[in-house]
This record gives C-alpha cells, sequence and structure tokens, in this order.
C-alpha cells in the first residue's frame, strides 16, 4: 500500500513540474544551464558532452509547440 501512495505522490509531482515547465519555459532553461555550469565546473568538464546533451534535450523540450 505505501508503494501506491508513493506512486501517487510522484506522478503528483511530475504533473506539477510539467505545468511550471509550460508556464516558464525560459526559467527552467536558465536553471538547467546554471546547474550544467556547476556539474560540469564540480567534474572538471569530464562529463561536458552528457551534460550539454541533457542540456540540449531540456531546451528542445521547453521550445516544442503545443501540439508538435
Amino acid at each position: 500500500m505505501a508503494m501506491m501512495k508513493r506512486l501517487t505522490v510522484l506522478a503528483s509531482a511530475a504533473s506539477a513540474v510539467g505545468s511550471y515547465v509550460r508556464r516558464n519555459p525560459e526559467k527552467v532553461n536558465q536553471a538547467v544551464g546554471k546547474a550544467a555550469r556547476f556539474a560540469d565546473e564540480k567534474t572538471k568538464g569530464r562529463y561536458h558532452s552528457q551534460i550539454d546533451g541533457a542540456v540540449r534535450k531540456v531546451s528542445d523540450a521547453t521550445h516544442r509547440r503545443p501540439g508538435h
């Protein structure tokens, strides 16, 4: 039963995040960029290509037009 409750909470959180992203794509991209720079700095560039790929995916997802 506890597992179902956790899944419900997780689904609710995911829905809230999706809603926020749709309303504030610029803020999301800005925060992701800042987090990426931090992670890249802390890993001394070892994972730069993976971090850059993740940032590009977020950027692509937030710039999609509705229905596309």
